[in-house]
């Protein structure tokens, strides 16, 4: 293969794609060295163009669950492939997925396919105003919903690593008017709302910030706020459904939004989004109402197929092991730090883990943005050199899923121990090894 190196490849990406990636954080810019090149990979293990084998927690940001490559997943796409890959007309498997995500998460009465989770959130806030006839909407400061215009400011996920990031709108392009009527509130704590407000919008388990859990009795706050002056509450779940539980964080925490937004997982890898919710709501959509949402690819029947062949492997068993996992994850990254003497917090969810360079556990984004992103990238570059692929960025979460077995587990543990003994070594100036 002509160019077969990281480097290469990544300098032959940069003068067709911008910056060399089609998403930011791939960059490696806030972590420095450069990006590895997936050639392929099986279960928890990516191998580069190199050859290199890592274990893999980044697991496409959350969109495989069940491991690289499952076959029952692969054999599901490779029959769908066999009888064409889209006809821009309804199918059999569309129909079976609204449907298994209905009978799941059961305040999605009604579901409708898209192509990505900022699809389904930028739909779900489209429907919740033509539905209202409001046009406010509230948000969290450090709740990542996509890039649609409206929903970017104050963002976590990669926006948190843009200078414009303290800023409204938080990224250039956008104009102060796409987020004239957006309002920012700090998570955690529920706004008080007034009758202009269309809906919140909110990550009930915060992902995009490291891993932020909800305080006790905050989403059951947002949801009675609402209730108070009408709006409606919109879950942003394309992180935390179907991963955190059967029925997503709304089964696991017992709140009912009127909306829900779903990603990644359903897709077992494929590009495949949905948002759903009550039956009223969900008939204000064309061709039954008067808000237009759309997509030629929605419904897709290759990610249909994928999806559905992942959420069938998705029981209880599956969820008590995605809890042990992350929970055996969390415990060994700790030990790792706490032995060395490195300062930072674990936090576990099924499939979810989350490190916080600091002394405490966040609670918002003010919190959250002090982790130390000095201390992450070193460490980021001290688990990759001992084949340990974690996400480039100190806001993102790590996804322990079903192909981490306790062997894989351990082998992370032990690789994290000397990681962090290389941190500590470095900053007290004993070794400064280099990024990459």
């Amino acid at each position: 293969m002509a160019d077969a190196s990281n480097d290469a490849l990544f300098e032959r990406a940069e003068r067709v794609i911008p910056g060399g990636v089609n998403s930011p954080v791939r960059a490696f810019r806030s972590v420095g060295g450069t990006p590895y090149f997936v050639a392929r990979a099986n279960g928890p293990r990516v191998w580069d163009v190199e050859g290199t084998e890592y274990l893999d927690l980044v697991q496409s940001y959350g969109a495989i669950i069940a491991g690289h490559a499952r076959p029952e997943i692969v054999d599901a796409v490779r029959a769908a492939a066999g009888d064409g890959t889209s006809y821009g007309a309804p199918t059999l498997r569309e129909v079976l997925l609204a449907e298994a995500i209905a009978e799941r998460v059961p305040s999605c009465e009604k579901v409708r396919m898209v192509s990505s989770g900022t699809e389904a959130t930028m739909s779900a806030i489209r429907l919740a105003r033509g539905a209202t006839g409001r046009t406010r909407i509230v948000k969290f400061a450090g709740n990542y919903h996509g890039h649609e215009d409206a929903l970017l400011a104050d963002s976590g996920s990669g926006v948190a690593l843009l200078d414009a990031a303290d800023t409204v709108p938080g990224s250039a392009g956008v104009p102060a008017s796409a987020v004239a009527e957006t309002t920012i509130a700090p998570y955690n704590v529920v706004p008080t709302l007034d009758d202009t407000v269309a809906c919140v919008i909110v990550e009930p388990v915060a992902a995009n910030m490291g891993l932020v859990q909800p305080a006790e009795g905050f989403l059951a706050g947002l949801r009675a706020e609402c209730d108070r002056v009408g709006a409606l509450l919109v879950f942003d779940e394309v992180i935390t459904g179907f991963r955190v539980g059967r029925g997503g964080a709304q089964g696991r925490f017992g709140v009912r939004p009127d909306l829900s937004c779903f990603g990644k997982v359903i897709g077992g890898g494929l590009n495949v989004g949905a948002f759903g919710g009550r039956a009223d709501l969900m008939d204000h959509l064309a061709p039954l109402g008067p808000v237009y949402q759309a997509g030629t690819l929605s419904g897709n029947p290759l990610a249909t197929a994928a999806g559905l062949a992942a959420l069938s492997l998705l029981d209880d068993a599956a969820y008590e092991l995605l809890d042990q996992r992350a929970t055996v994850l969390a415990a060994g990254l700790q030990a790792a730090f706490d032995g060395a003497g490195l300062e930072a917090r674990t936090s576990a969810l099924p499939g979810l883990v989350g490190l916080y360079f600091g002394d405490h556990q966040p609670v918002d984004y003010v919190d959250a943005r002090a982790t130390d992103e000095a201390a992450y990238a070193a460490f980021f570059h001290g688990m990759l050199r001992r084949g340990v692929a974690l996400a480039p960025g100190a806001y993102e979460v790590a996804f322990p899923g079903l192909a981490h077995d306790d062997g894989t587990i351990d082998r992370i543990a032990e690789a994290a121990g000397e990681a962090a003994l290389e941190v500590v070594a470095a900053r007290s100036g004993v070794g400064t090894p280099a990024p990459g």
